[in-house]
């Protein structure tokens, strides 16, 4: 019996080396920048969820400050200085095409830095556009420059998953898995040496909140200040017919 348990034990297989390339915060990130940018994309046409939408948007607005702010002060892998310095990787692409000594390895990097370069700029130019359209500022051909901006986004995101897709056949392992778990098959010391847990949880606590206060707005009786002052009218006005 303890013959066939060894044996069992012995041919169990080793567990794979997995090392850590995504940190929480990024995870947490992406993660609610996708479901933001579908929830906000899928109540645009509707009036009943027209709520839903509008705070969707500004979510996705924190969501973009919240990634400056962490490319500007946070670790050195999410700076966006290291985002700029990968796009300058195109003089190279160009130069290598004009010679035919072009790196398709790098070539397929640029573009998925690309694309997510697309889409912050994109997320910049819907959030505005719609918050200008919703405080009517301007005309109704605000409403159009949103909604072209609101096409834009989509065509960004599309092309970033379908990059991420392509890219996952041609190199036969998953590349959003990492988006998932943060860490990938291999040997070695981790990439992210800290997971930043901590900011990954405030910024679900800052959103959620928001959620919760924009459903206590919309669900709160909305008194202005001229009706409170007309009902103090009529109660003083109620009581001095008593008193006669």
């Amino acid at each position: 019996m303890s013959n066939a348990f060894t044996v069992s034990v012995a041919q169990s297989p080793a567990p794979v080396p997995t090392r850590r390339t995504v940190d929480a915060f990024t995870r947490t990130w992406h993660a609610l920048l996708a479901l933001s940018f579908v929830g906000a994309y899928v109540t645009a046409e509707s009036e009943i969820f027209r709520l839903v939408h509008v705070s969707l948007g500004y979510i996705l607005g924190g969501l973009l400050v919240a990634r400056v702010v962490w490319g500007c002060l946070g670790p050195r892998h999410a700076r966006l200085m290291a985002l700029w310095g990968k796009l300058r990787g195109w003089s190279d692409i160009v130069e290598g095409l004009r010679t035919g000594q072009a790196s398709w390895r790098q070539a397929q990097n640029l573009y998925m830095v690309t694309s997510v370069v697309a889409v912050l700029l994109a997320i910049a130019s819907v959030v505005l556009s719609g918050y200008v359209s919703d405080q009517e500022w301007t005309g109704d051909w605000m409403e159009d420059v949103h909604e072209f901006f609101g096409i834009f986004m989509l065509a960004a995101v599309l092309a970033h998953i379908s990059g991420v897709v392509v890219l996952s056949f041609v190199r036969g392992r998953n590349l959003a898995a990492h988006m998932l778990t943060g860490r990938v098959e291999g040997k070695g010391p981790d990439l992210i040496q800290s997971n930043h847990g901590f900011w990954a949880i405030l910024l679900w606590v800052a959103v959620l909140s928001f959620g919760l206060w924009q459903w206590q707005q919309s669900t709160s009786p909305d008194i202005s200040r001229s009706e409170v002052g007309a009902w103090l009218s009529s109660g003083k006005a109620q009581a001095s017919d008593d008193n006669d």
